[in-house]
């Protein structure tokens, strides 16, 4: 078990246990939303994406991460864990209003869509999955294989498998690079000058899989910018409170464009594919039918958005964002 130590930004609310792995997108993406609140919480390395017994039998879920409370509750998905440490902390990943309901749907973008890139770069280069594997497996050869092998039916499953797939993911995910450090010119953080959801989201990525695994690296390389921001500890996690988030950055619009192009036809034939029973559907991305396995989460975590935006009664203004086809 690791201290991590306490933030100096937001209330200290008891002691907080975090279940996770290094590699692990949303585990690193919760360790950085936890940072942002300044919680007082201890890390806890796990292999094979099992944490303690105990916490995976209160969370309910063999799934990292897990999040123990100072009140022994165990919780182990990353969006509904911020929104209720943002009703703990005085700094909040999500924010009020109109603002709130655009990071809620970024990062739904990002959770949702993004995990296929680092999927890919992690499972279809054998330079990352022979990095990766052993290390995820903590040292045992034959896990190792094992968590190989469901790398490339994650690839499968997540539409990956193509060439063509394999290419637009990686120019996707430089067009999201170039977004973040034109941004990062402008603004300490991705929505404005104070962090929200949507960098944990990023620095999830960066830090679990892109800044780390052989291949992906060399593209982070060519933007320092960047790196320096996600350096674990400093940059990104240097922040001392202060600022304001902006609904109008270059990236949210970027983002907006992003979502538009492939993940809303993934997402609704997801949808169409969950309410048919089928097992597996297609989708057109990029200009190629693409074949995907029907997952049911990705339509929960869109169903938590259009809980959020009816909430706040902010279904005209997910209208004017062109999104009401997915949210509405």
């Amino acid at each position: 078990m690791e201290r991590i130590g306490v933030g100096n930004v937001g209330e200290i609310m008891g002691k907080y246990t975090y279940y996770g792995h290094d590699l692990s997108y949303f585990s690193r993406k919760l360790e950085s939303a936890l940072v942002f609140y300044g919680a007082d919480f201890d890390r806890v390395q796990v292999s094979l994406g099992v944490p303690s017994e105990e916490a995976r039998k209160r969370a309910g879920t063999h799934i990292i991460p897990v999040l123990e409370t100072p009140e022994g509750w165990a919780l182990w998905d990353t969006t509904p864990i911020m929104r209720m440490l943002d009703a703990r902390f005085s700094a909040k990943m999500f924010a009020s209003g109109e603002l709130g309901v655009l990071i809620h749907i970024i990062e739904n973008f990002l959770d949702e869509w993004l995990g296929r890139t680092m999927v890919h770069y992690r499972w279809n280069y054998t330079e990352s999955a022979e990095f990766a594997a052993p290390l995820l497996a903590g040292g045992d050869a034959q896990i190792a294989k094992d968590i190989a092998a469901w790398g490339s039916k994650a690839c499968r499953a997540t539409g990956v498998e193509p060439p063509h797939q394999q290419g637009m993911a990686e120019v996707e995910y430089e067009r999201i690079l170039k977004a973040i450090d034109v941004q990062l010119q402008q603004t300490r953080y991705l929505m404005g000058d104070a962090p929200c959801a949507v960098d944990t989201v990023i620095l999830g990525g960066l830090r679990a899989h892109t800044m780390v695994d052989p291949a992906p690296s060399r593209l982070v390389d060519k933007y320092p910018r960047i790196q320096k921001w996600a350096a674990i500890g400093d940059g990104a996690d240097d922040w001392d409170g202060s600022g304001a988030l902006n609904g109008d950055t270059g990236f949210a619009r970027a983002m907006l464009e992003e979502m538009q192009t492939a993940f809303v036809p993934f997402a609704l034939a997801n949808r169409k594919a969950l309410a048919a029973r089928e097992k597996a559907f297609t989708a057109t991305i990029y200009g190629e039918d693409v074949s995907f396995l029907t997952r049911p989460y990705p339509e929960v975590a869109c169903q938590m958005v259009s809980d959020h935006i009816a909430k706040m009664g902010a279904q005209d203004y997910v209208k004017s964002l062109g999104l009401g086809a997915l949210y509405l």
